[in-house]
């Protein structure tokens, strides 16, 4: 007999601020129960009451979505949400110590999100090889677009074809199971087309606008932002130092450890375990912090939370709204409520780029940032600004006019 379940709701510190979390559960194949959680909206948008949350959770009809999981069937999955359900309680457990191929955190609950909100709500009720190709592509342009009159966010490029990756994977994983066909027909996924490229183009600082926001940034965030900005580690690797990971003799910082919504990671990949140079002038910075700080035993961290005595460190998403745009805004970087993506990566990028500026040969850069292909680091990290192209411009116009521009404009005239 099925069982319906209402779930719960709870408040989560997440990336981009305190998160509404919809906690339910499912029965994995072996008949154990597990628990799942979805975030379903960001508290400043949906309110603090758990009324107002419980309004949001049937505006998203996430009870009905998630009770499908519960719907009994034997043998193979019959529709494409109960092949959602098999892969989301045998692939995306929150556990991973026993899979094939460990997920990152992160990724898990990125799945999940795009499978309950999204997928299998528009999805879930057709057989598996039902779902025509051209019908997903339709319904991707309909994401692009989003819907003003249901309050539907257009989604870019780049996620939509995130959604189209964990449909392709639900479809795998039905292929591994022996629960479709293993040719190229048991994958509906293999024809769908989306354009992965985003128009998104991060905004640079130079190094005087870098430095603007230092001085407008209070203790210890000043110190953690400019240990940001000469390092190049992503925040949820910063807040996950403990004084032992830095080595002062030698000068290097050891990135054991990563700080991701909430809970300590693993480094997002093996090139970010990588150690970090630290120069001996952010080195001074960091003792000088040590010094002051409560919690400076090698167990500690480097940037903790005082609000939780130490046991945990700063929240990213808090620093981000409360210290770093408002410093951006007084340094003249953004403007007051200005909408547009910054945050602590936007120091990597503005690194990158200064690097390349000065002439830093790529593999340094790419040693540097950490990245496992030095073409990635190209790709994503050097932007050039409109002074260097500019310039470039004018030296290649020396080349082509030299003293011979008198002759263009006389035929002009």
């Amino acid at each position: 007999m099925a069982r319906y379940q209402n779930g719960s709701v709870r408040i989560e510190q997440r990336k981009n601020g305190p998160t509404w979390v919809y906690r339910f559960q499912t029965t994995r194949a072996d008949g154990k129960r597990v628990e799942h959680t979805m975030p379903f909206g960001l508290v400043s948008q949906i309110g603090e009451k758990e009324k107002e949350a419980w309004d949001e959770v049937d505006r998203q009809h996430l009870r009905e979505t998630v009770n499908q999981f519960e719907l009994p069937f034997h043998g193979k999955p019959r529709t494409y949400g109960q092949l959602c359900q098999h892969y989301m309680v045998n692939e995306l457990m929150d556990d991973q110590s026993e899979a094939t191929i460990e997920k990152a955190f992160a990724t898990i609950e990125t799945y999940k999100r795009h499978l309950v909100q999204r997928i299998i709500p528009r999805w879930g009720r057709i057989a598996p090889l039902a779902i025509e190709s051209l019908e997903v592509e339709k319904w991707f342009r309909e994401l692009k677009k989003g819907d003003p009159k249901r309050n539907v966010l257009p989604l870019a490029d780049p996620t939509i074809d995130k959604i189209r990756r964990v449909m392709h994977l639900v479809y795998l994983h039905g292929q591994r199971c022996n629960f479709l066909s293993r040719q190229q027909e048991g994958n509906p996924m293999n024809w769908v087309r989306q354009r992965t490229t985003s128009d998104y183009q991060a905004l640079i600082m130079t190094p005087q606008q870098a430095f603007e926001i230092l001085l407008n940034t209070p203790e210890p965030r000043r110190t953690l932002v400019l240990c940001d900005a000469a390092t190049a580690l992503r925040v949820s690797e910063i807040l996950g130092l403990m004084w032992m990971d830095l080595n002062f003799d030698e000068l290097v910082m050891q990135v054991r450890r990563a700080y991701v919504w909430g809970r300590f990671k693993e480094p997002k990949s093996k090139a970010s375990k990588a150690p970090v140079p630290m120069h001996p002038l952010l080195a001074g910075f960091l003792l000088a912090w040590r010094e002051k700080t409560t919690y400076s035993a090698e167990g500690d961290f480097v940037f903790p939370s005082t609000r939780l005595k130490g046991a945990k460190p700063l929240s990213a998403s808090i620093l981000v709204q409360k210290y770093l745009r408002p410093a951006a805004v007084k340094a003249g970087v953004l403007r007051e409520g200005q909408k547009v993506r910054f945050g602590f990566h936007n120091f990597r990028h503005s690194l990158a780029s200064a690097l390349v500026k000065m002439k830093v040969d790529p593999k340094t850069v790419q040693e540097f940032l950490r990245q496992a292909h030095v073409t990635t680091t190209l790709q994503l990290y050097t932007q050039s600004d409109m002074e260097s192209r500019r310039d470039a411009q004018g030296r290649y116009l020396e080349q082509l006019l030299g003293d011979r521009v008198h002759l263009l404009t006389e035929r002009i005239q």
